[in-house]
């Protein structure tokens, strides 16, 4: 009789990637302490207490962080062995579903997310080669891709797909153009030559290697890469954009979040035209001085057509 070895139990937990806009610049809600590396807020889920992952989340990102959530939707399950980094594995294996949830910020929520210990980060401190607001960044030439070569070069692998073509497709090289949906590749392309320091933690690389971004407790940063690479999806099929606004906003502030999420540059008078053309917005009637020049139009999400059309939404940067 074949003897069974025990199994360590398994406790399902709920991670948040809650984004927000602050003064442009795409945000996500992080906690930790000192000396420790930022984590997204956690709680496990417990069936005797909530009925729903949903109702647990929302509920332990409040008693974690004073925040009321809005818009949220469930992103992926997070199981792989060795995510927690116990040793020898023993104890309980924590399994993650991680959601995406948007919010706005406001100055008396981040006085109350303070004194929880919580704090707005930009998204691209942890993954600074996806914004391209500014052109393409440096530290992809400079770092990122002459460490992936030599990656490459060394890695011999049975896979259909090589290392070298992963690389063209994730980085948009050569005739493949830069996809700004494809962030969970580029990370995980990363990770897997040794360039993440999450990497170092796992036991997978040797410590000293270039590892650009900063980095986050267990698979946090992999979670925010799900995250950021939904939602850059989810503009071009979903109003989603608009739970970022202020219920009245102008259309500069509008273009700036896009850029922000989307983390490339648009021509001012080509998103003007797509934003007519999805009939998204409608003016409020109200214009607003605080931009310091001319007055400014101000307009509001038009939420009728989520009436008149099944996929509405700005398609920026379709290929």
């Amino acid at each position: 009789m074949t003897e069974h070895l025990a199994r360590p139990p398994v406790e399902i937990g709920l991670n948040a990637a809650v984004v927000a806009i602050s003064e442009r610049n795409p945000c996500i809600l992080a906690i930790g302490g000192k000396g420790t590396r930022d984590a997204l807020p956690f709680g496990p889920f417990d069936p005797q207490q909530h009925r729903t992952f949903e109702t647990s989340l929302r509920a332990s990102v409040e008693a974690q962080t004073a925040l009321k959530l809005g818009y949220i939707e469930q992103l992926y399950t997070f199981g792989d062995r060795g995510r927690q980094k116990l040793p020898d594995e023993a104890g309980t294996h924590m399994v993650s579903v991680g959601y995406l949830a948007l919010t706005r910020t406001d100055a008396e929520a981040n006085e109350q997310l303070a004194e929880a210990g919580a704090a707005w980060r930009d998204w691209y401190t942890y993954l600074p080669w996806e914004d391209w607001r500014q052109g393409r960044p440096a530290v992809i030439d400079q770092l990122i891709l002459p460490a992936l070569k030599a990656w490459a070069a060394e890695v011999v692998q049975a896979e259909r797909t090589t290392p070298r073509t992963r690389i063209r497709l994730a980085f948009g090289l050569d005739d493949f153009p830069w996809d700004e949906e494809r962030v969970l590749e580029r990370y995980e392309l990363l990770y897997e030559a040794g360039l993440a320091e999450e990497a170092v933690t796992d036991g997978r690389a040797r410590p000293g290697q270039v590892s650009p971004g900063v980095a986050m407790r267990h698979d946090h940063r992999r979670i925010v890469a799900t995250a950021m690479a939904r939602l850059r999806g989810k503009l071009k099929y979903r109003p989603v954009i608009f739970e970022l606004m202020a219920p009245e906003f102008t259309l500069t502030e509008l273009q700036a979040t896009v850029e922000a999420i989307s983390g490339r540059h648009l021509h001012k008078q080509n998103f003007r035209r797509l934003v007519e053309g999805a009939e998204l917005v409608e003016p409020t009637g109200s214009s607003t001085s605080a931009t310091g020049g001319r007055p400014a139009a101000l307009f509001r999400f038009r939420r009728r057509i989520l009436e008149e059309r099944p996929a509405p939404g700005l398609k920026v940067g379709m290929r």
